[in-house]
This record gives C-alpha cells, structure tokens and sequence, in this order.
C-alpha cells in the first residue's frame, strides 16, 4: 500500500512538472506586438507662461501741485481721448494769468507809445526794440502762465480704462504725485521667455512655417477667441536664465484680457522628418526612457532614448532610435535584456490606429 502511494505520488509530481513545462514553452511561445518608429512630417504645440499687458499703460501724475479740487470719473470706466479726469485748485493758477494778461496790456501800451515816438524821430531805434523786448517777454510769461493753468486740468491722453485711485478728493497733490494709471486694452501684448535653442530653431523656420501665429491659453484654460502674431524679439539674452523674451500683440476688441492678466503662449512647431514611436513602447528607469529593439535574431535589447516632445499618445525622439528599429509595444513587463522572443511586427499606421481606438474607449 506505501508502495501504490508512493508511485502515484511520483506521477503526480512528474504531471505537474509537465505542466508547467508545457505552460512555460507555450508562454515563451507568445508573439509580442512589435513596429519600427515612424519617419514623418509633424507638428508639435509648446506652452510658455506669458505676462500680458496693454499695449498703451501709462501712469497719470499731477503736474502741478495743489487741492485736488474735483473727481470726474470712476474707478474701472472706460474714458475717452481729451476726457477731463481730475481737477487741481486752479484759484492761484488764474490770478497768475490774469496779472501776466495785466502784464501784457501795459508792455503793448508802452510800445505802442515808444513806436508813435520812434516814428516821429524822437526816441531812437534801440528804445523801440527794448519796447518790444519787454511786450515779447510778457507775452512769454502769459503763454507760460496759461500752460500751468491748463495743467490743473488732467484729462485721458487716449482711449483707455481707468485704474484705481491712489487719491481723493480734497487730497493737497505735490507734483508729479502718482493719481492713477489708465490702460489702452483694445490691442494687447503678451511676453514670453524662449530658450536658446528654441529661439534658434524659431528664426530658421518662421518665415517658411508660419510660427508667427499663436494662441493664447488664459488662465482658466480656455483658448482666447482670436489669435496672435508675434511681432518682436528682445535683443539680448538674459545671462542667468538663458532665456530672451519674445512679444505677441492679440486684438482684443471684447475688452476681455486686462493689463497683468497671465496665462499660456501656444506655439505650433513643425518636426520634418522627426522619429515617432508609441508612448507604450517606453518604459522608465531612474528617470530616464528606455525601449525594447529587437535584432534580427529575435534578441532583445534595452536602449536609452532622448524623448523631444510629448504628443497625444506618441512621442518625437531626439536620440537613439532609427526608422529601421523594430520595437515591442506590448509585454515590456514580460521580458528583459537579452531575451529571445518572437514578435508580431505590425506596420506603424496600424498600431497608431488600434491604440487611437483604444483610448477612445
């Protein structure tokens, strides 16, 4: 009986290893899904963090000094060209015209006197041109005069939104004291800094691809309804960063952005001929991508690649793959360095419409 035992228990083990066997031959057996990058023409969308501003921001000072005598306008309204904002007590301002106007009066009498005797020869030439010194001068002291009195009068430059007031009403004003600021929004600029490279790579193909246009992403990631241009480059690089700042003006008829708004430049960027390969055909390792290539022999090897640019479920690489790579998509978890497998090669117009379906899923 320990014998019949002991037998059937030495079929069993020599069963189960001979399932396993066969398990381990049919897993070995499985062909993974493999393609070669592609080789194409792309474009790829890069995001930079901009500053908008208005295109005409500009801070309104008192000119003269004094009791601000009259608000005409609210914080926030739109005001027009010519527009009278703010009133500076003008009382002293006056008086002074008018004793420079008195001034002139009594300069044109004492001309007209010294001509009507020059031309009757009494008074010599020099007199009547010292008479008209003195009315030129006074004449002078009246357009000055009136200059200080108009600037009691400040009133919008242009077309613009006013911002808060840093004065009230009532307020004794020293010149060129800041009382506000006023901002044209109608067309606005946005800056964003550009690395290096980049800028290099934007100057070789702007005036071939139409890299000029852009869009802006505002802050609560939506698009702004209309596009931009990029129209300037600063022309040095800052040393610390290694960035230089590009300006793209948007039109912003709706009066939607504002001065100090932030938010995202998008720059399309075409990639001729750049390698593509499926995002599912990389693994990580330390921080750094690597991918399966498969030589001739059916052997596995992991190669280290620099990836350019993230796209939606693909990726550019810069460095270490060829188009004529083959490389596993599927079962990465499955295999490691120097194994032989048998692949399933599927060109890559397949692969990227199965994985399109499957995320759309």
């Amino acid at each position: 009986m320990k014998q019949m035992l002991l037998l059937l228990g030495l079929c069993m083990a020599l069963f189960v290893t001979s399932c396993k066997s066969k398990e381990e031959k049919k897993e070995v057996e499985t062909k993974l899904l493999a393609t070669s990058p592609a080789l194409m023409d792309t474009s790829i969308t890069k995001e930079y963090v901009c500053q908008i501003q208005s295109s005409r921001h500009i801070e309104i000072r008192a000119q003269e000094k004094g009791y601000l005598e009259n608000i005409y306008v609210d914080e926030g309204h739109f005001v027009k060209a010519g527009q009278l904002l703010f009133r500076i007590m003008p009382k002293l301002y006056e008086a002074e015209k008018q004793k420079a106007e008195a001034e002139v009066t009594l300069a044109g009498i004492e001309y007209q006197n010294t001509k009507t005797l020059a031309d009757k020869n009494v008074v010599s030439p020099n007199e009547l041109s010292m008479a008209k010194a003195r009315l030129d001068m006074a004449k002078a002291e009246l357009a000055l005069k009136q200059v200080h009195l108009q600037f009691t009068e400040i009133r919008a430059p242009f077309d613009g939104i006013i911002d808060r007031f840093l004065v009230k009403q009532g307020s004794l004003i020293d010149e060129g004291e800041l009382m506000t600021s006023l901002s044209d929004n109608s067309r606005m600029w946005v800056y964003f800094n550009v690395p290096e490279t980049e800028y290099l790579n934007y100057k070789k193909n702007e005036t071939s691809s139409g890299m000029k246009n852009v869009q802006l992403q505002m802050a609560n990631n939506q698009l702004f309804d209309h596009p931009g241009v990029i129209e300037t480059i600063e022309a040095d690089f800052n040393n610390e960063t290694g960035n230089i700042s590009f300006r793209a003006a948007f039109p912003n008829p709706k009066g939607l952005l504002r001065h100090g708004e932030t938010g995202n430049i998008l720059v399309t960027v075409p990639v001729k001929q750049g390698i593509i390969i499926p995002q599912a055909a990389t693994f990580e390792v330390l921080d750094k991508k690597f991918a399966y290539v498969v030589d001739p022999n059916g052997v596995v090897k992991s190669q280290q690649i620099t990836v350019g640019v993230e796209l939606p479920h693909l990726y550019t690489v810069v460095d270490g793959l060829s188009a004529n790579d083959k490389i596993l998509i599927d079962g990465l978890r499955k295999v490691k360095n120097n194994d032989k497998v048998k692949i399933n090669f599927q060109p890559f117009t397949k692969v990227l419409d199965e994985l399109s379906h499957l995320h759309a899923e």
